[in-house]
Protein backbone atom coordinates (compact mmCIF):
# COMPACT_ATOMS: atom_id res chain seq x y z
CA UNK A 1 0.00 0.00 0.00
CA UNK A 2 1.15 3.71 -0.45
CA UNK A 3 1.31 4.93 3.03
CA UNK A 4 1.05 9.21 3.23
CA UNK A 5 1.69 11.47 5.79
CA UNK A 6 -0.54 14.26 6.10
CA UNK A 7 2.00 16.40 8.79
CA UNK A 8 5.88 15.47 9.26
CA UNK A 9 6.63 16.80 13.11
CA UNK A 10 8.77 14.74 15.53
CA UNK A 11 5.97 11.52 15.30
CA UNK A 12 5.57 11.09 12.27
CA UNK A 13 9.28 11.53 11.14
CA UNK A 14 10.00 8.91 13.65
CA UNK A 15 7.23 6.94 12.24
CA UNK A 16 9.04 6.94 8.55
CA UNK A 17 12.43 6.18 10.63
CA UNK A 18 11.25 3.16 11.62
CA UNK A 19 9.71 1.91 8.80
CA UNK A 20 13.03 2.77 7.00
CA UNK A 21 11.31 2.97 3.76
CA UNK A 22 9.15 1.76 1.60
CA UNK A 23 6.40 3.29 -0.99
CA UNK A 24 5.82 6.62 1.55
CA UNK A 25 4.90 9.84 0.76
CA UNK A 26 4.85 12.94 2.67
CA UNK A 27 3.24 16.10 3.08
CA UNK A 28 5.95 19.17 1.94
CA UNK A 29 5.02 20.52 5.55
CA UNK A 30 8.00 20.28 7.36
CA UNK A 31 9.69 21.28 4.29
CA UNK A 32 13.18 19.95 6.29
CA UNK A 33 12.55 17.28 8.10
CA UNK A 34 10.65 15.70 4.74
CA UNK A 35 13.49 16.23 2.58
CA UNK A 36 15.38 14.88 4.76
CA UNK A 37 13.78 11.96 5.05
CA UNK A 38 13.34 11.64 1.49
CA UNK A 39 17.50 11.86 0.97
CA UNK A 40 18.02 8.92 3.14
CA UNK A 41 15.07 6.69 3.37
CA UNK A 42 14.38 4.25 -0.16
CA UNK A 43 11.02 4.69 -1.28
CA UNK A 44 10.46 7.94 0.35
CA UNK A 45 8.69 10.89 -1.27
CA UNK A 46 7.87 14.52 -0.90
CA UNK A 47 4.46 15.41 -2.41
CA UNK A 48 3.95 19.11 -4.03
CA UNK A 49 0.93 19.42 -1.35
CA UNK A 50 -1.41 17.89 0.89
CA UNK A 51 -3.76 17.05 -1.20
CA UNK A 52 -1.41 15.42 -3.58
CA UNK A 53 -0.88 12.81 -0.85
CA UNK A 54 -4.15 11.90 -0.08
CA UNK A 55 -4.64 11.33 -4.12
CA UNK A 56 -2.04 8.92 -3.85
CA UNK A 57 -2.23 7.17 -0.91
CA UNK A 58 -4.51 4.35 0.40
CA UNK A 59 -3.58 4.59 3.50
CA UNK A 60 -3.53 8.46 5.40
CA UNK A 61 -2.07 9.36 8.41
CA UNK A 62 -3.11 12.30 9.97
CA UNK A 63 -0.14 13.51 11.87
CA UNK A 64 -0.83 17.19 12.99
CA UNK A 65 -1.49 18.90 15.99
CA UNK A 66 -4.87 18.80 17.70
CA UNK A 67 -5.45 22.51 17.39
CA UNK A 68 -5.45 22.80 13.21
CA UNK A 69 -6.34 19.38 12.22
CA UNK A 70 -10.09 20.64 11.45
CA UNK A 71 -8.93 23.00 9.06
CA UNK A 72 -6.45 20.39 8.08
CA UNK A 73 -8.95 17.95 6.94
CA UNK A 74 -11.89 19.80 5.55
CA UNK A 75 -9.43 21.26 3.14
CA UNK A 76 -8.95 18.01 1.64
CA UNK A 77 -10.87 15.54 -0.53
CA UNK A 78 -10.78 11.82 0.43
CA UNK A 79 -12.29 9.06 -1.52
CA UNK A 80 -14.36 6.06 -0.75
CA UNK A 81 -12.17 2.63 -0.04
CA UNK A 82 -8.90 4.71 1.70
CA UNK A 83 -7.98 4.34 5.13
CA UNK A 84 -7.13 6.72 7.79
CA UNK A 85 -4.46 6.35 10.46
CA UNK A 86 -4.93 9.05 13.37
CA UNK A 87 -2.33 9.99 15.48
CA UNK A 88 -3.74 13.17 16.53
CA UNK A 89 -4.28 13.87 20.46
CA UNK A 90 -8.01 14.05 22.15
CA UNK A 91 -10.03 14.12 18.83
CA UNK A 92 -12.48 11.70 18.37
CA UNK A 93 -13.34 9.29 15.00
CA UNK A 94 -16.56 10.76 14.39
CA UNK A 95 -15.41 14.47 14.53
CA UNK A 96 -12.55 13.20 12.08
CA UNK A 97 -15.54 11.20 9.91
CA UNK A 98 -17.73 14.52 10.20
CA UNK A 99 -15.12 16.51 8.89
CA UNK A 100 -13.85 13.80 5.76
CA UNK A 101 -17.16 14.02 4.69
CA UNK A 102 -17.28 10.44 3.88
CA UNK A 103 -17.80 7.05 6.07
CA UNK A 104 -14.28 5.94 6.01
CA UNK A 105 -12.50 3.31 8.34
CA UNK A 106 -10.61 5.60 10.78
CA UNK A 107 -8.14 3.85 13.47
CA UNK A 108 -6.73 6.02 16.10
CA UNK A 109 -3.53 5.31 17.35
CA UNK A 110 -0.66 6.46 19.88
CA UNK A 111 2.42 6.57 18.97
CA UNK A 112 6.03 7.50 20.80
CA UNK A 113 8.63 8.67 19.61
CA UNK A 114 10.25 4.63 20.29
CA UNK A 115 8.87 3.89 17.09
CA UNK A 116 11.72 5.20 15.00
CA UNK A 117 14.23 2.02 17.53
CA UNK A 118 11.10 -0.15 16.56
CA UNK A 119 10.88 -0.56 20.56
CA UNK A 120 7.34 1.14 20.78
CA UNK A 121 4.48 -0.37 22.02
CA UNK A 122 1.26 1.72 20.14
CA UNK A 123 -2.59 1.24 21.54
CA UNK A 124 -4.58 1.41 18.47
CA UNK A 125 -8.90 1.50 18.22
CA UNK A 126 -10.53 0.35 16.84
CA UNK A 127 -8.76 -3.14 15.89
CA UNK A 128 -7.57 -3.17 12.04
CA UNK A 129 -5.36 -5.94 10.87
CA UNK A 130 -3.47 -3.51 8.33
CA UNK A 131 -2.92 -1.00 11.29
CA UNK A 132 -1.85 -3.62 13.78
CA UNK A 133 0.86 -4.98 10.95
CA UNK A 134 2.20 -1.66 10.77
CA UNK A 135 2.94 -0.79 14.37
CA UNK A 136 3.80 -4.53 14.60
CA UNK A 137 6.90 -3.09 12.54
CA UNK A 138 7.74 -0.06 14.56
CA UNK A 139 7.89 -2.47 17.85
CA UNK A 140 4.64 -3.70 19.41
CA UNK A 141 1.07 -2.80 18.45
CA UNK A 142 -1.88 -3.31 21.14
CA UNK A 143 -5.70 -3.46 20.14
CA UNK A 144 -7.90 -1.93 22.59
CA UNK A 145 -11.01 -3.57 23.43
CA UNK A 146 -12.91 -0.90 23.59
CA UNK A 147 -12.59 3.05 23.25
CA UNK A 148 -12.33 3.49 27.13
CA UNK A 149 -9.10 1.35 27.58
CA UNK A 150 -7.48 3.56 24.37
CA UNK A 151 -8.39 6.82 26.09
CA UNK A 152 -6.65 5.49 29.52
CA UNK A 153 -3.89 4.06 27.51
CA UNK A 154 -3.56 7.61 25.91
CA UNK A 155 -3.74 9.26 29.30
CA UNK A 156 -0.70 7.05 30.47
CA UNK A 157 1.42 8.57 27.34
CA UNK A 158 1.21 11.79 29.08
CA UNK A 159 3.20 11.10 31.36
CA UNK A 160 6.93 11.33 29.50
CA UNK A 161 7.30 14.95 30.20
CA UNK A 162 6.63 14.19 33.83
CA UNK A 163 9.31 11.91 33.27
CA UNK A 164 11.96 13.84 32.49
CA UNK A 165 10.69 16.47 34.74
CA UNK A 166 11.51 14.74 37.45
CA UNK A 167 14.80 13.46 36.39
CA UNK A 168 15.31 17.54 35.98
CA UNK A 169 14.07 18.78 40.07
CA UNK A 170 16.74 15.86 41.02
CA UNK A 171 19.81 16.94 38.50
CA UNK A 172 19.06 20.68 39.74
CA UNK A 173 18.85 19.43 43.35
CA UNK A 174 21.72 17.81 43.59
CA UNK A 175 23.97 20.61 41.11
CA UNK A 176 22.69 23.22 43.79
CA UNK A 177 23.95 21.07 46.43
CA UNK A 178 27.82 21.09 44.64
CA UNK A 179 27.61 17.81 42.55
CA UNK A 180 28.89 18.45 38.66
CA UNK A 181 26.01 18.05 36.12
CA UNK A 182 27.38 15.74 34.43
CA UNK A 183 27.69 13.02 37.31
CA UNK A 184 24.12 14.06 38.14
CA UNK A 185 22.87 13.76 34.68
CA UNK A 186 24.87 9.94 33.99
CA UNK A 187 23.86 8.76 37.54
CA UNK A 188 20.14 9.49 37.27
CA UNK A 189 19.96 8.46 33.37
CA UNK A 190 21.61 5.23 34.35
CA UNK A 191 19.70 4.89 37.51
CA UNK A 192 16.14 5.47 36.43
CA UNK A 193 16.95 3.31 32.84
CA UNK A 194 17.90 0.02 35.48
CA UNK A 195 14.96 0.52 36.71
CA UNK A 196 12.92 0.83 33.78
CA UNK A 197 14.29 -2.45 32.96
CA UNK A 198 12.99 -4.17 36.02
CA UNK A 199 9.57 -2.99 35.80
CA UNK A 200 9.66 -4.09 31.59
CA UNK A 201 11.14 -7.57 32.73
CA UNK A 202 8.58 -8.94 35.34
CA UNK A 203 5.16 -9.22 36.31
CA UNK A 204 5.67 -7.85 40.58
CA UNK A 205 3.30 -5.47 40.65
CA UNK A 206 4.57 -1.84 41.07
CA UNK A 207 3.57 -1.41 44.45
CA UNK A 208 5.69 -4.63 45.11
CA UNK A 209 8.39 -3.28 43.65
CA UNK A 210 8.23 0.09 45.47
CA UNK A 211 8.24 -1.95 48.53
CA UNK A 212 11.20 -4.60 47.25
CA UNK A 213 13.23 -1.41 46.23
CA UNK A 214 12.35 0.46 49.84
CA UNK A 215 14.36 -0.41 52.71
CA UNK A 216 11.83 -0.61 55.55
CA UNK A 217 13.04 2.70 57.26
CA UNK A 218 15.40 3.74 54.57
CA UNK A 219 16.35 6.83 52.51
CA UNK A 220 14.04 5.71 49.19
CA UNK A 221 10.82 4.75 51.59
CA UNK A 222 11.21 8.18 53.09
CA UNK A 223 11.43 9.77 50.12
CA UNK A 224 7.89 8.59 48.91
CA UNK A 225 6.21 9.02 52.01
CA UNK A 226 7.46 12.56 52.55
CA UNK A 227 6.38 12.93 48.51
CA UNK A 228 3.04 11.29 49.02
CA UNK A 229 2.35 13.52 52.38
CA UNK A 230 2.76 16.60 50.76
CA UNK A 231 0.79 15.72 48.22
CA UNK A 232 2.65 14.64 45.17
CA UNK A 233 0.42 11.58 44.40
CA UNK A 234 -3.04 13.48 44.71
CA UNK A 235 -1.67 15.95 42.39
CA UNK A 236 -0.50 13.53 39.77
CA UNK A 237 -3.84 11.72 39.65
CA UNK A 238 -5.45 14.87 39.63
CA UNK A 239 -3.90 15.50 36.61
CA UNK A 240 -4.30 12.20 35.47
CA UNK A 241 -8.11 13.08 35.68
CA UNK A 242 -7.56 15.88 33.74
CA UNK A 243 -5.72 14.57 30.73
CA UNK A 244 -8.43 12.13 30.96
CA UNK A 245 -11.32 15.04 30.49
CA UNK A 246 -9.63 16.89 27.51
CA UNK A 247 -9.18 13.69 25.95
CA UNK A 248 -12.75 11.99 26.29
CA UNK A 249 -14.14 15.89 24.88
CA UNK A 250 -15.12 17.08 28.64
Amino acid sequence: MTLGFIGIGTMAAAMVEGLGGGDILLSPRGAERAADLARRLPGVRVADSNQAVVDAASTVVLAVRPQVVEDVVRALRFRPGQKVISVVAATPVERLRDWIGLDLPVIRAVPLPFVAERTCVTPIHPADAETEALFNRLGTALPCASLAEFDLLAVGSAMMGSYFGLLETVQDWLVEKGLPEAAARSYLAGLFANLGRVAEGGTMPFAALREEFSTKGGLNEQVFRSFAEAGGTTALTGALDGVLARVQGR
